[in-house]
Parts: C-alpha cells; sequence; structure tokens
C-alpha cells in the first residue's frame, strides 16, 4: 500500500528534499537554509490548500445528500468525519512538536522570517532523538495511516497512493543511521530541515486524509441497486376488511420497467396495469378468510416470456366493531383532561367519527382528550364511520365519572411520626401529595391549624390561610424542643376540580 503513483508536485517536492539533504552533508549556507524555509512555505501553502478542498468537500456533501438523502448519506458523512479526525489528532501533535522547536530556536528572525537558530545542529537530536519524540511520531505516522486504510473498503485500499508512512530504511545509511527518526531528525540536521520534514509530514497527512474523504464520499454516487433479478411481489393495504368494503392490493413486478407493462392474472382474469404494476379489487359480501394467487408474465429481451407467481395471499373480511380504551385507567375522571385512543379494524382513523354523551371529547387520528363534569355519572363514547357511502355506528363504550381521589398532607416529605426538631425548623410549608396516580393532578393546601404542645406547657394553637407558616407560626416552630409534639389538623386542599378537600391531620414527635 505504500506504492501507487505520486503526483508530479509531491515528486518534485521529494526531489528537492533529498538535494537539499546531500548539499547540507557539505556545507549549511544561508542559501541552502533559505531552500529550507522556502520549501517550508510552499508544504505550508500546498497544505492550506488541502485542507480547503476538503472542508469544501464537506460542504458541498452536507449541502446536497446529506440534506437530501440523510438516512442513506449519513454513514458515508459519519465515516468521513473519522478520517478527518484521525487526521487532526496527528496533526495537532505535529503543531506541538513544531511549537517546540520554535521556542528552542529562540523564535523568529523578522529579518529572514525563519527561525532564529535555523542552523543549530542539536535542537532537532536533542528533542527528536535524544528525549525519543522521533519514535513516538513514527509511531503515531503509521497509526493513523492503518486507522485511515481501514476506513476504507477492501477494494479501494489497493488503490490508495498516499506517501503517509514512516519506515526505517532497508539498509542503515551514510553516518550509520538505521531509524526513519535518525535519517529524519539526527546528527547533523539544521533545525529549520527538520521544521520542514514536520511540514512534510503534515502536509502527507492532509493528503490522505483528502482522498480517504474523497472515496468514502463517493461511494454515495454508486448505485444502490443492482437491478439484475426479479421477483413476484404482492402488497395489501390490510388483510383485514369489513363487510362491504372492497379488498385492495398492488400486484408487481420488482425492478419493473416502466416503459413495459407485463401481463398479470388473478383466478385467470386479466388485472388492470399501469407502470408495471396491476391492481386487484374484489368485493367482499360475506364473512370469512379467503385467498388469492398472482401470476405475471413478462417478456425478455430476446424474445422468451418468463412466468412469476406471488406467494399465496390471504384477508379476512369480518363484520365492523371498535375498540376504545381509556390510555391510563377505566374510568373518566373529573377535573383533568383524559387521553382516550380510539380505532376500528379496517377503517382508517381520519374516517372515524366520535361523539359523547355526559362529558366533551376532542381530537383526531386515534388519539382524543375527555372531559367530565360530574361525578358519580355515566359517560358515553360512540364511534361511527362512512362504510359503503353510508355512516354506520359501529361501537360504544360506556365509562363510570370520578373525582380526583383525596391527596395526603405531607410535612417535609413525611405524612407523620418522629421527625428530628432540627428538621421540622427547616420546614415552612404543608404540602397536599396524590401518590400512585397515573395523571399529573396538583392540589394546594389552602388553610389550616398548627398545634405546637410541649411537655409540661399550655398547647400553641396557630391558623394559615395558605399552606406556608406565618410569622407567628415559624416563630413558634424555632422553640421545638425534643419531646415537643406537632399537629397540623383542620388541613384543606383544592384540586384541579375546584372543589375543597378536607384531608387527615398529622402529627409529629421532634427528636
Amino acid at each position: 500500500m505504500a506504492g501507487g503513483k505520486e503526483s508530479t508536485r509531491q515528486r518534485m517536492i521529494n526531489i528537492m528534499y533529498l538535494v537539499l539533504l546531500a548539499m547540507l552533508a557539505l556545507n549549511v549556507s544561508d542559501s541552502i537554509l533559505d531552500a529550507f524555509k522556502n520549501l517550508n512555505d510552499s508544504l505550508s501553502t500546498s497544505q492550506t490548500n488541502v485542507n480547503t478542498s476538503t472542508e469544501q468537500l464537506f460542504a458541498a456533501f452536507e449541502q446536497t445528500k446529506l440534506k437530501n438523502e440523510p438516512g442513506r448519506a449519513r454513514p458515508f458523512y459519519e465515516k468521513a468525519l473519522k478520517a478527518k479526525a484521525v487526521s487532526e489528532e496527528l496533526n495537532a501533535y505535529l503543531e506541538k512538536l513544531k511549537n517546540e522547536f520554535v521556542v528552542e530556536g529562540q523564535g523568529r528572525d523578522k529579518r529572514t522570517g525563519d527561525l532564529v537558530e535555523r542552523a543549530n545542529l542539536d535542537i532537532a537530536q536533542g528533542i527528536m532523538i535524544n528525549r525519543g519524540e522521533g519514535e513516538k511520531l513514527k509511531a503515531k505516522i503509521n497509526d493513523t495511516r492503518q486507522k485511515l486504510v481501514q476506513l476504507l473498503d477492501p477494494d479501494d485500499r489497493k488503490d490508495i497512493a498516499f506517501s503517509l508512512e514512516a519506515k526505517d530504511p532497508e539498509e542503515a545509511v551514510s553516518g550509520g543511521k538505521g531509524t526513519w527518526e535518525e535519517v529524519n531528525f539526527g546528527e547533523g540536521t539544521p533545525l529549520t530541515a527538520a521544521m520542514t520534514i514536520l511540514t512534510k509530514i503534515q502536509s502527507d497527512n492532509r493528503n490522505a486524509e483528502a482522498e480517504v474523504v474523497k472515496k468514502v464520499l463517493g461511494k454515495m454516487d454508486v448505485a444502490v441497486v443492482n437491478l439484475d433479478r426479479f421477483s413476484a411481489v404482492a402488497i395489501a393495504p390490510t388483510s383485514y376488511v369489513l363487510q362491504g368494503q372492497p379488498y385492495t392490493a398492488e400486484v408487481f413486478l420488482t425492478a419493473s420497467d416502466s416503459r413495459t407493462n407485463p401481463d398479470i392474472t388473478v383466478g385467470g382474469a386479466t388485472l388492470p396495469v399501469k407502470e408495471g404494476k396491476g391492481v386487484y379489487s374484489v368485493n367482499t359480501g360475506s364473512e370469512g378468510i379467503f385467498s388469492w394467487t398472482g401470476i405475471i408474465r413478462i417478456r425478455q429481451t430476446d424474445g422468451t416470456v418468463k412466468e412469476y407467481r406471488t406467494p399465496e395471499q390471504k384477508y379476512q373480511v369480518a363484520r365492523p366493531s371498535a375498540i376504545v380504551s381509556a390510555d391510563k385507567m377505566n374510568v373518566f375522571y373529573v377535573g383533568v383532561p383524559n387521553p382516550v385512543s380510539i380505532s376500528a379494524p379496517g377503517i382508517s382513523k381520519e374516517k372515524l367519527k366520535i361523539s359523547m354523551t355526559g362529558g366533551n371529547i376532542v381530537g383526531a387520528n386515534g388519539k382524543y382528550t375527555v372531559t367530565v363534569k360530574t361525578p358519580g355519572s355515566t359517560a358515553k363514547v360512540t364511534v361511527a364511520a362512512e362504510v359503503n357511502g353510508r355512516i354506520q355506528t359501529i361501537g360504544a363504550t360506556d365509562f363510570r365519572v370520578k373525582r380526583i381521589p383525596d391527596p395526603k398532607a405531607k410535612f417535609g416529605g413525611k405524612t407523620g411520626g418522629s421527625m428530628s426538631a432540627v428538621a421540622i425548623k427547616a420546614q415552612d410549608a404543608l404540602f397536599a401529595i396524590l401518590d400512585n396516580f397515573d395523571f399529573d393532578a396538583k392540589f394546594t393546601v389552602t388553610r389550616f391549624n398548627l398545634i405546637i404542645s410541649k411537655p409540661r406547657a399550655d398547647a400553641v394553637v396557630l391558623q394559615s390561610s395558605s399552606n406556608t407558616f406565618s410569622a407567628s407560626m415559624r416563630a413558634a416552630i424555632a422553640g421545638v424542643t425534643p419531646g415537643t409534639r406537632v399537629i397540623f389538623d383542620n388541613i384543606v386542599a383544592v384540586g384541579p376540580d375546584g372543589s375543597p378537600r378536607q384531608l387527615d391531620g398529622v402529627v409529629f414527635t421532634a427528636n
């Protein structure tokens, strides 16, 4: 996978890089250092151009394929994003190394635009060889290449030609340099040359990313289905039909040519065919289970006729019926919206006509809300539908009407018992909570009495016209000590139905 044809520009860059390295062995003159600086700038520009091209490819894909066919395009898009993330991880590490070069090289020289210590022969070796960063970089380069390759389909991996790879030379080069890091950053490598090498790796990295992204996103344009096989198909909207309604099914050949209509028959009768699809329709005058098989004959390009049979199709004809069910329980409650689902087998929900006595019902498409007002009464929901051109009642259900159960008074989340004096003093309100009820029904305490009884002292009785403590109540609560009895009595709360509820009192003993 390391092979493959490189671009003319890439070959020229590689040749220039080798020539400059050879010249370094003779002399590190300003002209050579300037040449490395120029090569570095050229590589940076190339890298920017490739990155811009990749971003434009992503943007175009997002505005077209991802927008128009999100279900099909999303897997390709996410795989391309993975390639981008893998490349960016390596690029970030290279930028970190380049920043270290800048710091160790005393920053940038305004005159040359290069590093101040660009001719230094020790900095690159110290960072990359002595500190082991070169070996880490080699591992990251090869790991990035492997991850990018794995994102491609097996057939595409054979054709990749990017040069992102860090391989040790097969034989040691001059000076005894036997590893990739020693060849690129070893003894005698000027700092500006090492910086150029890092920029070249960044350019290779962006080129590899672009190659993978292009191949991955390009898969979207490959044909989804190869239309070279045929099979007979029968599709019916429903197999459950009300008596008096027609049974309808589509019989067609998959991968059919809209310009050529096949011959389709059921029970010897020829069906009308349009755009390769035949429509089978039969009256349903009696109840029962019925079956049928379609036969499709199509002429091949060589003039022969092939015959295809659908699997046996069955449908049931039944008397009209309706199903009405309360979404949460089998009664309607006063003061809250009661959700109800209504359906009738064999009839579309939008064709149902719903009416009610003893309450009000609103909604559409099978989902309705019922409100009632009189506890103890009975409400009736009636379902009708259009069958064979006339409105017909197909079911009715009675519901009991009840009021919402009484809530429980709670102080500090408890309904009585022992509670620490500290916990009692920390509270300032009484709440009415409706536990284990399926509806979101809120109750508010509108008044209550507070009785504080200390050992060997007269009881203190206070009143509140809301669920919160009055100033005198807070003062009395502040004096609670262990052994004090705190009693809430004459508690009244109001819920969604607007009726006042007398709640049971709660008693606490401070400890």
